[in-house]
């Protein structure tokens, strides 16, 4: 091989690793720009499907609420700690997104305790938090079919000689994209900056 050959070897060697240089750093880039607080779950559940009774008594469906990012938290509203916690955490991370994304906004949130939560009471308890805000329930049948969908489940503690009791249920806060895509699981503990940079993201691409 010619010196001359050897030059243009090495020249090409040297435009190979930095055009690799190149593409490792747009890769390490564009992943830094997909990160998210919250856990990427896309394609890994159903889409958002459900036929449940809203906070006003009508029969509802999933139709009700596509054109909009909805945000979805199974609870009761007689939670002593997880659900009001959880939910003034959703509160104050929409209230760092402008006025026209809170607008293109739900929060729905989903009451597995029917028999205490009737629609006139947990619309009184789920008003408080803002116009975002919706609540639902639904018949045993209805609900038990839901939370299989999404993997999660609720069940009743044993009634106090007053007829209060318990009931366990999920924490995780599932977020879907305006087509009802299931885009986002996020735990009770994320914190509120972080859950509101993820809703910004996400309704800036959807």
């Amino acid at each position: 091989m010619s010196k001359g050959q050897k030059g243009a070897s090495l020249l090409d060697r040297w435009q190979s690793v930095l055009a690799l240089a190149v593409v490792c750093f747009l890769l390490q880039s564009c992943s830094q720009d997909l990160e998210w607080t919250a856990t990427d779950i896309s394609g890994l559940m159903p889409n958002l499907q459900l036929e449940l009774t809203s906070d006003e008594g009508r029969a509802v469906n999933q139709d009700e609420f596509l054109g909009k990012t909805n945000i979805v938290f199974f609870g009761y509203t007689y939670c002593p700690d997880i659900c009001p916690t959880t939910l003034a955490k959703v509160r104050q991370a929409i209230h760092h997104l402008s006025e026209e994304q809170r607008q293109q906004l739900n929060v729905l949130f989903i009451s597995v305790d029917p028999e205490r939560d009737t629609p006139e009471h947990l619309k009184r308890y789920i008003s408080s938090f803002g116009p975002e805000f919706k609540g639902l329930t639904g018949t045993q049948e209805q609900l038990k079919s839901l939370v299989r969908n999404y993997r999660v489940t609720y069940g009743y503690g044993k009634p106090d000689e007053d007829g209060n009791y318990d009931v366990s249920h999920s924490s995780a806060i599932f977020i879907f994209d305006p087509s009802g895509a299931v885009r986002l699981l996020a735990k009770d503990s994320i914190p509120t900056e972080g859950l509101a940079q993820d809703l910004e993201r996400l309704m800036e691409t959807s």
